[in-house]
């Protein structure tokens, strides 16, 4: 049960009985506690897994334009960095397609087409679809950076 778990990157506390030896655990999904534990500690324990586990689950765009998500990460021009932050701050929420197109206006130094900022939309997702995570079109209004589908189904 342990191993599938961690295959499905669901986050888990092991009880250990008292003298039995402690589990290694070398993944940010898992942590253990000895029993009898108090419940103040418990609580405290699962509270530091959970915070863990959401902030594994947001996307980070490093300085040198490396986004990470997960435990997997791919490298971004720098246009598609400056687009793909401005996503990753609102992420799951609908970014405006003004607000991108004046970032990519912005940063470029001048105006461009309507199809440059498609372009680099569809640049981006071929980019972050292997890391899981998706860019969708909401049509009329802008578009969501969201993980993919199967990504959710094993969210808590």
């Amino acid at each position: 049960m342990r191993e599938r778990f961690r295959s499905l990157k669901i986050p888990r506390i092991l009880v250990v009985e008292a003298g039995v030896e402690a589990p290694v655990c070398d993944d940010i999904y898992e942590d253990w506690v000895r029993a009898p534990i108090a419940s103040k500690d418990l609580q405290s324990r699962i509270d530091a897994l959970v915070r863990r586990y959401h902030k594994s689950r947001l996307p980070f765009l490093d300085e040198g334009g490396v986004l990470r998500f997960s435990s997997r990460s791919v490298t971004l021009s720098p246009r598609q960095a400056e687009l793909l932050d401005l996503l990753i701050s609102r992420f799951g929420e609908v970014v405006p397609r003004e607000a991108l197109w004046f970032r990519l206006c912005q940063e470029s130094g001048g105006l461009k087409t309507r199809n440059a900022l498609d372009l680099h939309m569809m640049r981006i997702r071929q980019r972050v679809t292997p890391l899981g995570l998706t860019v969708r079109t909401v049509w009329g209004r802008g578009y969501v950076l969201d993980t993919e589908p199967e990504m959710k189904s094993v969210a808590p």
